[in-house]
């Protein structure tokens, strides 16, 4: 299934190795969503970019799941509607999901946070609609950041991509979630962070 990873525009200019952690990054995703997956029966996938996590994820879970998608950029919303023609894409910001409050068993938040501003405003939002479990993920600085500098890639930024405004360490990336979530698993594919949450009461 993650054959194709490399079709994705995000990930073109990957190569061998690319594709590898790629590969195993997803596989980091199902497996915390293995230990969920008979406890959920609806999904909402926020910030889904191009559509290639939206198809994973959802053919991991089955078409059994609810399982729906929401996007910021308009010109995105084609590429994920034509990628995942069996789930439904709604254009919102992650400040403002036009779900209920409690209303989704399991949010999806993956390669997200790191562009925001408001970081805590978004996770207060995903704390709003959840109510059982949130998986995110961010890249692992300031591994993500030396490995683009080994790669030749941003040097006159130390190696940080530009549109990540957020930058954090797993542990500094538990700590930010901590006011509205509690860690119930993590795993550290390299060079991500993927945590899979439980909102507090």
């Amino acid at each position: 299934m993650l054959k194709d990873v490399a079709n994705s525009e995000k990930y073109a200019d990957s190569g061998k190795i690319g594709n590898c952690l790629i590969g195993n990054f997803y596989k980091s995703c199902f497996g915390l969503l293995g230990t969920i997956k008979k406890d959920i029966d609806n999904v909402l996938e926020v910030g889904s970019g191009e559509g290639i996590s939206t198809q994973y994820l959802h053919s991991f879970l089955g078409n059994e799941v609810i399982y729906e998608a929401s996007e910021f950029r308009e010109n995105r919303i084609v590429m994920i509607k034509k990628r995942n023609p069996l789930v439904n894409v709604s254009q919102e910001t992650i400040y403002s999901l036009s779900k209920k409050s409690k209303s989704i068993d399991l949010l999806v938040c993956l390669e997200v946070l790191e562009h925001l501003e408001n970081p805590q405003k978004a996770l207060e939002e995903l704390a709003r609609v959840a109510t059982k479990y949130v998986l995110i993920s961010t890249p692992r600085e300031p591994l993500w950041s030396w490995l683009n500098i080994c790669r030749g890639k941003y040097i006159s930024n130390f190696g940080n991509t530009p549109s990540h405004i957020q930058r954090w360490s797993s542990n500094g990336l538990a700590k930010e979630v901590a006011p509205w979530f509690e860690l119930f698993s993590m795993r550290k594919p390299l060079p991500w962070s993927v945590l899979l949450l439980k909102p507090k009461v």
